[in-house]
């Protein structure tokens, strides 16, 4: 085997002459395509005077020095474009969009959480109870224009759904449905009565 299953770096072979230019090409290779940020992914031929290290996505239809690289990654190196084949799950960040997107094997499509996600820890610890955890100074809901409502809904009646307000993890104050469908009031001044 001469290079990588995965990204195709090439390997030093046994007595090989020159084993740096070997090694500094994979260097080369992983430069560009590790922590890939394009600049930009609209562009069909490549930009007049591009930086040392510059990537881009190639579009489709490309010409020039980009010809028949529909879809590779670009990069400037060494006075010259060398170009990518990207692989399923490469995310890419495309620096003139703000956008992440990510190859599914034929094209790529922005990342989203749209699909459902099990557990969801924003600066803070997701776990199989607190299934969504946030550790910030304040939160906000807003609206698209009109109300905002926040649900809380339990299974059956003997449930609870409540807010539940706290000092260093211990109950302070309880409002809520909770064991039965009436609206109650609790609180507490040490957290157990």
């Amino acid at each position: 085997m001469e290079n990588t299953p995965n990204l195709d770096l090439p390997y030093i072979q046994a007595a090989q002459a020159q084993k740096h230019v070997t090694h500094n090409e994979a260097i080369r290779v992983l430069d560009a395509i590790l922590h890939i940020c394009v600049l930009d992914r609209d562009l069909t031929t490549p930009p007049g005077d591009p930086n040392e290290g510059d990537r881009y996505l190639v579009a489709e239809g490309a010409d020039g020095n980009w010809d028949q690289q529909d879809g590779t990654i670009a990069a400037w190196q060494d006075g010259a474009w060398a170009f990518y084949a990207p692989q399923i799950g490469w995310v890419a960040y495309v620096a003139d969009e703000a956008v992440l997107i990510a190859f599914d094997g034929s094209s790529w499509n922005p990342v989203s959480l749209t699909s459902s996600v099990a557990l969801l820890g924003i600066n803070a610890t997701a776990d199989s109870y607190n299934r969504l955890s946030l550790r910030s100074n304040a939160s906000l809901f807003d609206n698209v224009g009109g109300g905002h409502q926040h649900v809380i809904n339990k299974a059956s009646a003997g449930d609870t759904a409540s807010l539940l307000y706290q000092t260093g993890y211990s109950g302070r104050a309880e409002i809520g449905t909770a064991g039965d469908d009436k609206l109650h009031f609790k609180a507490s001044a040490d957290g157990s009565t």
